[in-house]
């Protein structure tokens, strides 16, 4: 007996002329998020106004050719006002904004929109259809929708949309979308590492603040962060080894793959190569500090006031007056 279940299926389909709203056809697989702008956002969501609950603001970043990824590295803050009957929103600073963005990074384009509130609702769906039209959006890729949610006490919730129109007529389909979930992740650097642990440490600390670490600090905290790793992994091969978990291919291979990379030395070379290295950033250091008293000392000797500005002034003689002499002479 077939399901007596009912199923609504909602399609986009391929408009065939641009039209004002229209959205496009093809969708992102994967939305990429770097954390500059994740920080961006949130210093935003702390300078907005006690009266406002949400920031919005625009999205930039780079796209795929076929459209299928998103990258998103930079925003930009966006001013408006919204009530429970109406919202506005800036649009000149939008596109002033956005001019001057794209000069300054010219590989970047309009990928879509951010807002710190969970909440999706009729405005949303307004603000939505603008940055996905035809001409000033990002037509005929589809607007991303960031929302970040910056509650007091809670954790950060990030998710990401993308929009598809519905509505009973073509009057209803400026106020009204479908918004559609797509996957995203976070992405960060390398050289982006360090700070970003630094910064998270601090989560654990009443006062939220954490010291900057020196350098032998962070050097003393990576060569621990590398032995917890070789100690995991020394536990994980040793419990495979023995039956007590499950193998994995994948991380066999991975782990064949980094251990080939890895030069065949011995002990006491790595020793011996080690503290030469630190010999010569110890070196390094101390020429940086000799050139750095060197400068301040030539600064503090142009700078000082030595007296006159002729030295031979000060011992010159006074000159003699001059004196007239008259003679007479006699028949």
């Amino acid at each position: 007996m077939a399901d007596q279940a009912s199923y609504m299926h909602l399609a986009r389909p391929l408009p065939t002329v641009p039209v004002p709203h229209a959205h496009a056809t093809t969708a992102p697989l994967n939305v990429t998020i770097h954390t500059q702008a994740l920080f961006s956002i949130l210093d935003h969501s702390l300078r907005r106004n006690m009266d406002q609950e949400r920031v919005i603001g625009t999205l930039l970043g780079v796209r795929s050719d076929d459209g299928t990824e998103v990258e998103i590295r930079n925003c930009f803050g966006v001013g408006h006002n919204e009530s429970q009957e109406q919202v506005e929103v800036d649009m000149e600073y939008h596109k002033t904004m956005l001019g001057l963005h794209l000069k300054a990074n010219p590989r970047e384009v309009l990928v879509g929109w951010y807002a710190t509130s969970p909440e999706l609702n009729t405005f949303s769906a307004l603000i939505q259809n603008f940055y996905a039209s035809n001409g000033e959006g990002t037509f005929p890729h589809p607007a991303v929708h960031l929302t970040i949610s910056t509650k007091p006490g809670e954790d950060i919730a990030i998710k990401t949309y993308i929009s598809s129109a519905v509505g009973v007529n073509p009057d209803r389909i400026a106020d009204s979308c479908l918004f559609v979930p797509v996957p995203h992740e976070i992405r960060y650097a390398e050289s982006e590492k360090s700070g970003l642990e630094l910064i998270s440490s601090a989560k654990n600390n009443e006062d939220r603040n954490i010291p900057i670490m020196t350098d032998i600090g962070a050097l003393e905290k990576a060569i621990e962060d590398v032995i917890g790793m070789l100690d995991r992994v020394s536990d994980y091969v040793s419990k495979v080894i023995k039956g007590d978990a499950p193998a994995s291919v994948a991380i066999g291979k991975f782990l064949m793959n980094t251990l080939s990379l890895a030069p065949k030395v011995n002990a006491a070379d790595v020793e011996r190569m080690f503290n030469s290295h630190i010999q010569d950033v110890l070196m390094v250091s101390y020429l940086a500090n000799t050139i750095r008293t060197q400068i301040d000392l030539s600064g503090r000797l142009a700078t000082y006031n030595f007296g006159p500005k002729d030295p031979l002034a000060a011992v010159t003689p006074a000159p003699v007056p001059a004196t007239t002499t008259t003679t007479t002479t006699t028949k």
